[in-house]
């Protein structure tokens, strides 16, 4: 219940501050994706989910659901992606959430200040035989006196 609650804390938070949830359509499945600073975490939440905060920290939030059979919850899915900026990258470490009947990914990662971000990732949703590719970018901002 409680990560519950904090997913849908993080996605309420981010729509109201610049960045918004995005759900991009794959045959029958959707894709949603949120890039959320990790200020925005109270420190109890961050300290629980072992996520660092910071001025220069966020986390990637996916889930993925079959709208064709009216989910609603994120199911599993197989994920493996990479996030760079214009100095530094790497492979994102996804993390899978479970709770109930939902299936969330999270990863954390840096940023430069007023930088643009990119993101790329392959995922096959669990019950699919067809592995998709994702591309997309943001630009962040320090976070100050949060």
């Amino acid at each position: 219940m409680r990560l519950t609650i904090m997913i849908t804390l993080l996605l309420g938070l981010l729509s109201a501050n610049a960045q918004s949830q995005q759900s991009e359509r794959f045959d029958q499945y959707e894709l949603h994706r949120s890039v959320v600073y990790t200020t925005f975490l109270t420190p109890e939440i961050a300290a629980e989910y072992g996520i660092a905060r910071g001025d220069f920290k966020a986390i990637l939030t996916l889930s993925v659901r079959d709208v064709s059979v009216g989910e609603t919850a994120g199911r599993p899915m197989a994920i493996t992606g990479e996030t760079w900026d214009l100095i530094q990258g790497g492979t994102l470490d996804l993390k899978e959430i479970r709770e109930g009947a939902a299936t969330y990914y999270i990863a954390e990662f840096e940023f430069i200040d007023r930088e643009w971000r990119f993101f790329e990732f392959d995922f096959q949703p669990q019950g699919s035989d067809r592995t998709y590719h994702y591309k997309f970018k943001t630009q962040l901002w320090k976070q100050l006196g949060r």
